[in-house]
């Protein structure tokens, strides 16, 4: 027997996430294309979750900033970097810092509860998706710093 689920496409606020002034804005509507996300997560969840995941990685990057603005860089535009698609590298790797972020923290927040074997089997590829989420997001901002990525793995 097969069954088939159907998701309403998201419908986002697509007001703007006004930022720091440092950092850009976000587009809550480009931010769901991104992620692909789908309908099942509300808009007000969606735009709470790119809330703080923007915070967290402002947190992160604050002394980073705190140098740049001492530097006379008023923005993150304003830093010297190779542009791509009208963008500057430090702004494409922010927003993919942020996206990752917020994509691992909605996917822990909306595990599926489906209680079958292969639901546990689809649990686990998820959690695999947040850790790979989470370390997309720490490359992104230690790329952005200028600092070697790195992976240690305890054995």
């Amino acid at each position: 027997m097969s069954s088939f689920i159907a998701t309403a496409p998201a419908r986002p606020d697509h007001a703007q996430i006004v930022n720091d002034g440092f950092f850009p804005d976000l587009d809550v509507a480009a931010a769901l294309a991104a992620m692909r996300q789908d309908g099942t997560v509300t808009a007000e969840r969606l735009r709470g979750a790119l809330i703080e995941a923007t915070l967290s990685v402002n947190e992160e990057l604050a002394g980073w900033k705190a140098a740049q603005l001492a530097s006379g860089r008023e923005s993150l535009a304003a830093i010297p970097a190779p542009t791509v698609d009208g963008k500057s590298a430090h702004e494409h790797r922010y927003l993919r810092a942020v996206y990752c972020e917020t994509r691992a923290s909605l996917i822990e927040r909306y595990r599926d509860y489906d209680a079958t074997a292969a639901g546990d089997r689809q649990a686990e590829a998820l959690m695999q998706a947040v850790e790979d989420l989470r370390r997309d997001a720490r490359w992104a901002i230690s790329d952005m710093q200028g600092i070697a990525r790195t992976t240690v793995e305890l054995i």
